[in-house]
């Protein structure tokens, strides 16, 4: 009898134990979660005018680009911001490049600048000597003109810049503007590096493609676009994993081109205005995959739409989308799904259910 009670006693001892380390270890996961979201909470950019661009770049660092209040460095869990008054050429940051040598490249509403990884510089050196010097190399990056619009006098036409290591050197686009649309064929998105080795540049009113032997243009006479249908503005511009480009256009939705033909794929799933009664596909200005091959598209007051190859589903404010105008959809390196808005400002990110602001 003596045993039997020793036995029972020693059970309920080590059940007690294992009572208490259970909720030791809720209580210590509790308290870590309360501390990373404090942490992330901790964590607010200061920017109301909207995130406009992302990258995360070799060394770890994060940077975002604003409309118009310069970018913003996250390093080490720690701020830090710029602006013209640090060297910057201008505080809208469109773009945020990294070249193979390291250096951080600005491409501003004007100019350029660059950080070494002690200070942001003005890149002013440019090469107006072979304008239709045409050719690609592997590691080289492209930017927009040097005025917020149209072009200046040293440029003459629409055209884009190239930085092959060396010199940065400007490209006339094969395209002529006609009077009063001098910033019709202005860069509107970031370029576009396809698995064919074609190079896909975004402009206000068309999107053209080169690969050395000639150029692809995707435009309004193309497409058979006109006053009443609307025009292409493009506003974004990406390439899946599957190959096909995905062109966002504020007004006319998104067209996808799979290299034969291009389709409106807003009006294909039936998401104009006139189909929805409400949210709609087709102020469009930023376009995403995710790791799961699902393409992503961000709007002008109508949240973030997801397509998944089947069907098409829309996150609004209900779903942790609180800004109303998403600039960018970005990847993170471990995979994330990000996205950076305007009107709140602010960077979010998909849990796999729903948005929630981590910057």
């Amino acid at each position: 009898m003596k045993v039997k009670l020793d036995y029972q006693y020693v059970l309920i001892l080590c059940y007690t134990f294992l009572i208490a380390i259970t909720i030791s270890c809720n209580n210590q996961n509790q308290s870590n979660q309360a501390k990373n979201k404090s942490e992330v909470g901790a964590l607010r950019l200061k920017y109301t005018s909207g995130i406009h661009s992302i990258l995360e770049d070799s060394k770890g660092n994060i940077w975002f680009g604003s409309y118009n209040e310069g970018v913003c460095l996250l390093h080490n869990g720690k701020f830090q911001y710029f602006t013209t008054e640090n060297g910057l050429s201008h505080n809208q940051v469109r773009n945020i490049y990294e070249d193979k040598n390291g250096v951080i490249w600005f491409e501003c509403g004007k100019g350029l600048s660059t950080y070494d990884g002690q200070k942001i510089s003005k890149y002013t050196e440019r090469n107006y000597n072979s304008k239709n010097d045409w050719k690609l190399t592997d590691n080289d990056l492209w930017f927009k003109g040097n005025e917020i619009e149209a072009y200046n006098k040293v440029e003459r036409n629409p055209g884009v810049y190239q930085y092959d290591g060396k010199e940065l050197s400007y490209r006339e686009l094969p395209l002529k503007t006609k009077p009063g649309q001098k910033n019709h064929y202005s860069i509107s998105t970031g370029f576009v590096r396809s698995k064919n080795g074609t190079l896909w540049f975004g402009t206000y009113g068309a999107v053209i493609g080169y690969n050395c032997s000639g150029f692809k243009i995707i435009n309004d006479a193309l497409l058979g676009l006109n006053d009443q249908t609307g025009h292409l503005h493009a506003r974004s511009i990406m390439e899946d994993s599957k190959g096909n480009l995905w062109i966002a256009n504020n007004g006319i939705g998104v067209l996808k081109y799979d290299g034969k033909k291009v389709i409106n794929f807003t009006k294909q799933q039936k998401l104009k205005k006139e189909d929805t009664k409400g949210n709609s596909l087709e102020k469009v200005f930023s376009i995403g995959e995710d790791k799961l091959g699902n393409v992503w598209f961000g709007t002008v007051g109508s949240g973030v739409w997801r397509y998944d190859g089947k069907s098409v589903q829309n996150f609004g404010k209900e779903n942790g989308v609180e800004s109303n105008h998403i600039w960018v959809i970005y990847k993170s390196k471990k995979g994330e799904l990000w996205i950076g808005g305007a009107s709140p400002s602010g960077v979010y990110r998909f849990n796999g259910i729903s948005f929630e602001r981590i910057y």
